[in-house]
């Protein structure tokens, strides 16, 4: 596995503080995984330093991830819960700096799930400025930021690359960069490759996601194509797998994603599999 390549599976299947977790790192790292992402953690949980050092005593990085809550949402209305929106933001990037981690993934413009609205222009880009000075601060502590563009499903707010783009055109920052998920394109972009283009300026992340949302191999999406695409475009940045069933997961976390099926049936199976697209 020639590139810098991180796995999400596994974050969604175990209690990353458990020793179940813990055996799934050699896994990773025997597959040639470089990274592993975490699923989001409580800034303020106890043992974030012993977690980052379990994951680097295995020969991998920590991605962590950021979110917001009806609670405390940067893209609110309110400017008492966009305070505490932003407060998150920055809590996320501290305890990301304790456990040892470069990378902050997410979705920290609003409330994962909810696209019950589509946002005003002005409050996207008051939300974008937020994000950015997040990112700013992430920078300033060796961690890149990153955004998932996800679908109009999960979010009403950023669905595809020239949206991302014009965010990070909106936050002023130079250092938020743009996450994307063939996954999601698939169901938002006209030519998928032609928004990776677009977005390449940003790209910090480019992650691969089957149309099944579960095996690589398996599903609609023409993977080892894309990959051989985005590589032509000159694309070097870092590059993630994703991949859920509902056989190996936490049943609250399966219903919030919307994982009916058993896609596969341990963790092993997707991190190996997916592993052959970048042999």
């Amino acid at each position: 596995m020639r590139e810098d390549v991180a796995c999400q599976s596994a974050a969604f299947t175990t209690d990353p503080f458990g020793e179940d977790f813990a055996r799934c790192l050699p896994v990773l790292k025997d597959a040639g995984y470089r990274r592993v992402v975490l699923g989001p953690l409580d800034p303020s949980a106890r043992g974030i330093e012993a977690l980052g050092q379990r994951i680097h005593d295995a020969g991998l990085e920590p991605i962590a991830m950021v979110v917001q809550s009806p609670e405390a949402n940067v893209m609110s209305s309110s400017p008492d819960v966009r305070r505490r929106g932003f407060d998150q933001l920055r809590r996320t990037v501290e305890m990301t700096q304790r456990m040892g981690g470069d990378q902050l993934n997410g979705v920290p413009y609003g409330v994962h799930g909810d696209a019950s609205a589509l946002p005003t222009a002005q409050d996207v880009a008051t939300t974008a400025a937020l994000v950015g000075d997040a990112a700013d601060e992430a920078a300033a502590a060796g961690i890149m930021m990153t955004f998932e563009v996800v679908n109009r499903y999960e979010t009403s707010v950023l669905n595809t690359a020239a949206q991302a783009v014009r965010f990070v055109e909106h936050s002023g920052s130079r250092n938020l960069k743009i996450h994307l998920d063939t996954f999601h394109m698939a169901l938002e972009e006209s030519d998928l490759l032609s928004a990776v283009a677009h977005a390449l300026p940003h790209l910090g992340y480019l992650e691969f996601g089957q149309s099944s949302r579960g095996l690589l191999s398996t599903g609609s999406l023409d993977l080892p194509g894309i990959l051989s695409a985005v590589r032509g475009l000159g694309y070097t940045g870092r590059y993630g797998v994703e991949g859920f069933s509902r056989a190996t997961m936490q049943e609250p976390v399966a219903d919030a994603l919307r994982i009916w099926g058993t896609t596969f049936t341990t963790g092993e199976e997707f991190v190996r599999d997916a592993a052959t697209l970048f042999a």
